[in-house]
């Protein structure tokens, strides 16, 4: 069943929930109201009665009396008139009609209340009546006929507007559950059209503040996101296939030209030096692909220990002048070190040396082994190492593609390099919950800023 229909079924029950409440209330109150009233009829008819039976042996009113009671009081239907002094109750009781009221009704007689009984269709008022001298017992009953037609009708009536009303509600529900609906149907049919080759293609934007404008919204930034992840993904199968066919297409020529005719021993031996150079080459490609791979699982599948971070970065002052003896990297410690403290963070110590070394090595070639600065603070709870040099820089219009896998800056043509470094970084420092922030542009040095929480 649709979400349409299901709105539209429950906009009708509630409507017929709420007329069948109404109707049921308001029949009540006209069944309470109508007792009311016949009950009232009743006493004043009793009374008029025992007015008129007394009056005519004592006053000449009473002719008055009779006359009303004759000419404006019609008979109600099965109508009976009790009238008898109060001392003879006991009495009255063993007549027929005894037994047609509850003992309760003679009780609150007796105390000289009016009492009002009903059974079935038939209704009953008693009350005590003091002429001044002696005092009367007055019992009226009769068949309220009017009211039962009167609420059968009613009944008819309520229960023909309670079906009106729900069909009405239902035709409404259906209507209005249509239009309101309509953008999002309209949404699905677009969606529909949308595959992996029109990725470009985006849902029209709703103007407003409504939850239709936030899912079009949220939708077309879904596709956006999926768009760049493709693109991404096609570059990155497209820029692997070429940085593994250069090493490969090398090798095998070199190969087939050593193998091509006899040569000599000089020969063979540089041919086997240009396949070596070639073999180290995709050998760090692949370890590096595999890096990459690897720093997009989820953080908590890692290895972390808690890393003391001046331990970390002598480590990798090692490292790097290992790779690049005649760097010129200087480690600042500042206060940190002052204080006699060695800040800690939570990590996995090889994936940390890898991403910082691939920083500091970047600001060491680029900058032709100039100064490398790298400088550690602690502020609000996370520690900060920035890295700056005086390198060639980043072109500013570039800076946006800088963590794209393969992606080489275009003032980077005499450097090797595969354009791995800073999107592994980048992962590294994201599994342990960092940040990094790169600052640059052409001829002016690069700095970045690589941030973790304190253990």
């Amino acid at each position: 069943m649709t979400i349409q229909k299901k709105t539209a079924l429950i906009f009708t029950g509630i409507t017929a929930a709420i007329l069948l409440l109404t109707s049921c209330v308001a029949y009540v109150f006209m069944n309470v109201f109508a007792f009311q009233d016949f009950y009232k009829r009743l006493e004043i008819r009793g009374i008029i009665n025992a007015k008129a039976k007394l009056s005519q042996h004592r006053f000449e009113v009473g002719e008055v009396y009779t006359e009303i009671r004759e000419q404006h009081l019609e008979p109600l239907p099965g109508e009976r008139e009790f009238f008898f002094p109060a001392d003879s109750l006991t009495t009255f009781r063993k007549l027929n009609v005894s037994k047609e009221l509850p003992e309760a009704f003679y009780v609150r007689l007796k105390e000289g209340k009016t009492v009002n009984a009903k059974n079935g269709s038939y209704f009953f008022t008693g009350l005590k009546y003091y002429d001044g001298k002696e005092e009367y017992m007055i019992i009226i009953g009769a068949q309220n006929e009017d009211f039962i037609r009167y609420a059968r009708k009613l009944l008819w009536v309520l229960v023909t507007c309670c079906l009106c009303g729900i069909i009405i509600a239902y035709t409404s529900g259906i209507f209005f559950s249509r239009h309101a609906f309509k953008p999002v149907r309209d949404i699905i049919e677009k969606a529909k059209t949308i595959g992996a080759e029109n990725l470009n293609q985006r849902i029209e934007d709703r103007k407003g503040e409504d939850e239709l404008s936030e899912l079009t919204a949220t939708f077309n930034d879904m596709l956006s996101r999926l768009e760049t992840a493709f693109e991404t993904q096609n570059n990155f199968v497209s820029n692997a296939s070429h940085e593994f066919r250069t090493p490969l297409t090398a090798i095998y020529g070199e190969a087939d030209v050593a193998l091509s005719k006899g040569r000599s021993s000089e020969e063979y031996k540089a041919s086997l030096e240009t396949i070596l150079s070639q073999t180290e080459r995709l050998q760090q490609l692949t370890d590096s692909l595999l890096n990459l791979a690897q720093t997009g699982f989820d953080g908590k599948k890692q290895n972390l220990k808690k890393i003391f971070v001046m331990d970390l970065l002598h480590e990798v002052k090692n490292t790097i002048n290992k790779i690049i003896p005649g760097n010129n990297v200087q480690i600042n410690l500042g206060n940190i070190h002052e204080g006699g403290n060695n800040p800690a963070v939570n990590g996995n110590y090889q994936l940390l040396r890898l991403g910082l070394s691939n920083v500091i090595e970047n600001g060491c070639k680029y900058s032709d082994n100039a100064v490398v600065k790298v400088s550690l603070r602690i502020k609000d709870e996370r520690l900060y190492i920035k890295i700056e040099d005086s390198g060639i820089g980043i072109p500013r219009q570039e800076l946006k593609h800088i963590y794209d896998p393969f992606f080489r800056a275009s003032n980077t043509g005499k450097y090797e390099g595969y354009g791995i470094g800073l999107p592994l970084t980048r992962n590294i420092f994201r599994l342990h919950k960092g940040e990094i922030h790169v600052e640059s542009s052409a001829s002016n040095g690069t700095t970045v800023t690589l941030s973790l929480p304190v253990a």
